[in-house]
């Protein structure tokens, strides 16, 4: 597996209006638009740093992933996502060496990327997200 650069990191919010404030007009970041990933119960929101971005995460439903990571953990960094040449194939790498993995096949993801998440149990707490292709 090559990891080829930072994609995004991840940032649970509890509202993106709030959220916007801080990161467009307190920093500055520019904000590039919003999406929303019905199948994982969450409303993105990217704001482009460089080769990489910073990606806000809002539930749309109390049962969706997000809002149960803030449940437990509160706002904030929730994921870092590094690009890869192949996430299927990287899934298969991490397998053979008995990575726990929370996703055993890329799904779809924000901009049409193929994403899939390492458990934390394997990373020293941190969730791991691995993209590859689409449009963020």
């Amino acid at each position: 597996m090559k990891i080829l650069k930072i994609d995004h990191i991840g940032v649970a919010v509890s509202s993106m209006d709030e959220g916007k404030k801080f990161w467009n007009e307190i920093l500055g970041l520019d904000f590039s638009g919003e999406e929303t990933v019905a199948e994982q119960k969450v409303k993105t929101g990217f704001f482009p740093v460089g080769a990489s971005e910073v990606e806000l995460l809002e539930s749309t439903s109390p049962d969706g992933p997000v809002a149960k990571y803030i449940e437990k953990k509160g706002t904030g960094v929730q994921h870092i996502a590094f690009v890869v040449e192949d996430v299927a194939a990287a899934l298969e790498e991490l397998k053979a060496k008995g990575v726990p993995l929370i996703d055993q096949a890329p799904r779809r993801g924000a901009g049409g990327k193929q994403i899939a998440f390492l458990h934390p149990k394997a990373t020293g707490g941190v969730l791991v997200e691995l993209c590859q292709g689409g449009s963020h």
